[in-house]
């Protein structure tokens, strides 16, 4: 059902993205971490670096930086036994958790 109108820039935007294929490649762990660090160096995605290298344009939206792990149903008893919670805890398991890396890095920079 068309009324006719244009569709706003942002759905178009939508469709294109909807439409984009992710692309991996296997890549030898020393050209790996070469493409990694240059990333980081500049405080960008893996995936913005190599689209930079393959001179293709990257988007200039504001990216909220953050770090992901996969955590399972084991995963969460094994971390509620370490923090003396239960395991269906998972949002104070996961402050827990954000403790654990602050104190790391706090760790790492007063060696």
């Amino acid at each position: 059902m068309s009324s006719g109108k244009p569709l706003p820039e942002t759905w178009l935007k939508n469709q294109q993205a909807a439409k984009a294929t992710q692309v991996a490649f296997d890549l030898d762990e020393k050209l790996q971490y070469s493409i990694r660090k240059a990333a980081l160096d500049k405080g960008v995605s893996p995936s913005d670096q190599i689209r930079t290298i393959l001179g293709l344009s990257v988007s200039k939206r504001p990216k909220r930086p953050r770090l992901t792990v996969s955590l399972n149903a084991e995963d969460y008893v094994i971390l509620a036994q370490k923090y003396g919670l239960e395991s269906e805890s998972q949002l104070e398991i996961k402050k827990r958790v954000l403790d654990d890396l602050v104190n790391f890095v706090d760790t790492k920079l007063t060696k």
